[in-house]
């Protein structure tokens, strides 16, 4: 097996000590981490139960979605906690906020407490939500900081597990449940709880070191495993849309599904043995007076880039604001905010994502007005889950290869996205036989592929000096659009709807009574109005592709390859004097008289 085979339990021992410690089991673990941290995209499955047991209109309904959305944007106490704190900190914070704010959920529709208040539900959902800016950050930024050089992928990757994590948690629920739902929320509750705790001690920033391992070719061996499951549960979406399944199969889909989230190991042992492999080399070939320094040596050795940076002149945040700097370059964070390229994007994300969002989060209500059964409105949200995953992985890669090698402007990838998103809100609207099927790909597959487009630009146009804060300002933009389109709009239209119709049999909605609307005038206004607005916000776009396009056609990376060129340089030079030192100190000591050793 190489120079540094595994000859006896004590070798089989540190092999095993190198894996848990190692760099890629905190990846596997972070895997685990999002692909259980997903609940926001999992309301579609519950949101039917909250409804008619707590007798909610659609409008109170939307108000606690944009609970759960505005809980799940905004992340800012997260990442200020998780500076001045280690991972493990922040990761137990989520943990703790997830199992309260879903727990307090599923005793509300079980009802094992008496009814909340609507505002209690606005509370606990938001809660729930939230903890998941924890996870994210706890699981995410430590992921980034550990695998600098390759963090593109690492992100797109991250967040494609939690694209698919309604349907993975479907698949596993309903081993356990079958098709009875009123206990989703308790699962939600304690499942991702219990992960962050399993593996608390797991994420945590380590030392940066290539020893033995290609980085970019593992990631990759993890993206094939990642898209054999989200095929895999493709696949099985698709048949239980066609056949009945038994308790036992769906217990043999479950135990597929975890297989093949769990295959990530084997790339976790083979590149901690190309690691340990490595070090027991160099401990082989180390002399044997120098072994007692070999540790202090290797940690030398592994040093993370980011601690060679060039020293930048600091510029006050108020300094210019209205005078930025050329595209690419640093902006401070005023001058961001109110450049002509921020105020365009973010408009476009309110009147793109805010449509995209009002019809993940109402695709229970859709199905149900449409006449769908509940298995199909189930299939609904898992498809949705898995092209949210697609989403990621083909904007977040494949936008790389328009840029590279077409000179594409990323924005305007941006603007493509929003008009597709336009032909799924279409088909919701004029209630398109089976439509609701293709509109859930459609929609899910724009939803992921928003989210890496704009955190992308954003680092592109304004750099990564403040780009911690501008990230959660992107994200701001969401629940903003979301309480205009799905709030305002899309719950209002429901429930005037739904009044009609109970006016029209003659019956009058009592206090507490849930108000349903059967049909296809239920959503109709409401999804032509978000067509209009999501067309708009293309069509604003556009003007950051104009102003873009010039940049994109240069180099974008120049600037960043130069400074890596930079920092490589130096540890070079760093590591040579090293090695002339401990040269100098071996000949001293063999210099010496041997009883003076």
């Amino acid at each position: 097996m190489g120079a540094a085979s595994i000859e006896n339990w004590v070798d089989m021992k540190s092999l095993v000590l190198q894996v848990l410690k190692g760099r890629w089991l905190m990846v596997f673990a972070s895997f685990l981490m999002m692909v259980s941290a997903g609940a926001s995209y999992m309301f579609g499955l519950y949101s039917n139960d909250i409804k008619s047991v707590l007798g909610y209109d659609q409008t109170t309904l939307n108000l606690i979605s944009f609970s759960k959305d505005l809980g799940a944007n905004i992340g800012v106490l997260s990442g200020l906690i998780n500076e001045v704190t280690p991972p493990w900190v922040v990761i137990s914070i989520g943990a703790v906020l997830n199992f309260f704010g879903h727990f307090m959920i599923w005793l509300a529709i079980a009802r094992k407490i008496p009814k909340p208040q609507v505002w209690h539900m606005c509370m606990y959902m938001g809660i729930g939500a939230n903890s998941h800016t924890f996870t994210n950050t706890g699981a995410l930024v430590t992921c980034v900081k550990n695998f600098p050089e390759s963090r593109g992928i690492v992100l797109g990757l991250l967040k494609s597990y939690t694209g698919i994590s309604a349907a993975v948690v479907a698949q596993l629920y309903h081993a356990v449940y079958g098709d009875d739902t009123k206990y989703f929320t308790l699962v939600v509750a304690w499942l991702p709880t219990a992960i962050s705790f399993a593996f608390i001690g797991t994420i945590r920033i380590m030392k940066v070191s290539r020893s033995g391992s290609n980085e970019l070719k593992a990631f990759y061996h993890f993206l094939y495993f990642s898209l054999g499951l989200a095929a895999f549960l493709l696949v099985i979406i698709i048949v239980e849309k066609r056949v009945s399944f038994n308790p036992s199969e769906y217990v043999g889909s479950a135990a597929i599904v975890l297989f093949l989230l769990f295959l990530p190991l084997t790339v976790v042992i083979m590149e901690e043995y190309k690691v340990w492999e490595s070090k027991r080399s160099i401990v082989t070939k180390a002399p044997t007076h120098s072994s007692r320094a070999e540790p202090e040596t290797l940690g030398h050795q592994d040093e993370p880039l980011e601690h060679f940076v060039v020293v930048e002149k600091e510029v006050s945040w108020r300094k210019d604001v209205f005078n930025p700097p050329d595209i690419g370059e640093d902006f401070t964070i005023l001058q961001a905010i109110f450049s002509v390229e921020m105020v365009t994007l973010l408009f476009a994300t309110i009147c793109g994502l805010g449509g995209t969002m009002t019809m993940m989060d109402n695709l229970g209500q859709i199905g149900t007005s449409f006449g769908y059964p509940l298995k199909s409105i189930r299939n609904f949200v898992s498809l949705t889950s898995i092209w949210n995953y697609t989403g990621h992985i083909a904007a977040g890669i494949g936008s790389e290869i328009f840029i590279t090698k077409y000179k594409w402007p990323r924005p305007l990838i941006f603007t493509t996205i929003l008009l597709l998103s336009c032909v799924g809100h279409l088909l919701v609207a004029f209630n398109v036989p089976y439509g609701l099927y293709v509109a859930s790909v459609v929609t899910g597959f724009c939803f992921g592929a928003h989210w890496p487009l704009i955190y992308t630009i954003i680092s592109e146009l304004f750099g990564l000096k403040y780009y911690s804060t501008l990230y959660n300002i992107g994200g701001l933009a969401s629940p903003i659009g979301l309480y205009l389109l799905n709030v305002r709009v899309t719950g209002y239209l429901y429930d005037v709807e739904a009044k009609k119709q109970m006016a029209a049999l003659g019956l009058q909605r009592k206090v507490g009574e849930e108000l349903n609307c059967v049909g296809g005038e239920c959503f109709k206004l409401s999804f032509i109005i978000i067509t209009v607005v999501t067309f708009f916000g293309a069509l604003v776009s556009l003007v950051l592709v104009m102003r873009t396009r010039k940049f994109y056609r240069g180099d974008i990376y120049k600037k960043f390859r130069e400074t890596v060129g930079v920092a490589d340089e130096t540890k070079i030079e760093v590591a040579k004097t090293s090695a002339e030192v401990e040269t100098t100190d071996l000949k001293r000591d063999l210099s010496q008289p041997k009883g003076q050793w």
